[in-house]
């Protein structure tokens, strides 16, 4: 690879993901769209991923930025370590256990470049485990304010922000109060910033997802995301009754783990509008 100035910066924070990261950065190296650099957050592992990132930097020094935390500090931590490094106009996530298809880059700097009006762009999703793809997630396609109420409208590690945009609402939130939720968290402060966002309907993004993870998902997790939801109708001038949805991923906690898992396998299916 010849060195040229990066258009896309790669956002990745990962952590003890030794036996997937190459799969992961391999997905990189594929990319039709060549003009990225690729800036890595070891949060602390404990396993050898520190030394499959420095593999894929040595051979490839022009492309690979290496950070590193001690100890484990969380995903926002990291990625905001990584912002602060991002030479490029849009910022890409991409997670150490995931895939994403070849034409992944070039379709969604396509979108932005042909929506000057948009400020985040992201895909549908499939998700996989070792026997194969089993669930894909269709996000709307032209995600209004109302919408953030239900729920993230974007694939987070599939998404493709302006890098001006994201640094103007401080990155992402290293509160506890947001662990886990983030990117549902980033999504309503940009939206409450005026920024807009649209999804292509290509599942151009590949998740590693265990089928019944969302029925173990920890009682903290769903507390956060009740209060992204409320956020939003706070910051988005969005009805009252609307907080009522904040209720439902608490609902979604109390059921038995069998049903739990029956609707986030229901969810996966997927539709868009």
């Amino acid at each position: 690879m010849g060195k040229e100035a990066p258009v896309i910066s790669v956002l990745m924070g990962v952590f003890n993901c030794e036996s997937t990261l190459d799969e992961s950065l391999s997905c990189l190296e594929a990319q039709t769209e060549s003009r990225w650099e690729c800036i890595l957050c070891d949060d602390g592992s404990a396993d050898h991923t520190a030394d499959v990132i420095r593999k894929w930097q040595e051979r490839y020094p022009d492309r690979f930025v290496f950070l590193s935390n001690e100890v484990n500090r969380g995903l926002s931590v990291s990625l905001n370590r990584c912002l602060e490094k991002a030479n490029g106009s849009f910022l890409a996530r991409m997670d150490g256990d995931d895939r994403c298809s070849p034409d992944r880059f070039e379709k969604e700097l396509n979108y932005l470049s042909a929506h000057s009006e948009k400020a985040i762009v992201s895909t549908d999703m499939q998700c996989f485990d070792a026997d194969g793809v089993w669930g894909l997630r269709a996000y709307p396609t032209d995600p209004q304010p109302d919408d953030l109420v239900h729920g993230t409208p974007f694939c987070h590690a599939g998404c493709m922000v302006r890098t001006d945009a994201m640094r103007h609402v401080g990155g992402y939130s290293e509160s506890e109060d947001y662990a886990r939720v983030e990117d549902y968290d980033l999504w309503v402060r940009m939206y409450a910033a005026g920024y807009r966002g649209g999804n292509i309907h290509d599942p151009l993004y590949q998740m590693r997802d265990d089928r019944n993870a969302a029925a173990r998902r920890k009682w903290k997790y769903r507390v956060n995301e009740a209060r992204v939801r409320l956020k939003a109708v706070k910051l988005l001038n969005l009805s009252p009754w609307k907080a009522a949805y904040a209720l439902r991923p608490l609902i979604l906690g109390l059921l038995p783990k069998q049903i739990g898992s029956f609707l986030h396998r229901q969810k996966l299916k997927g539709t868009h509008s």
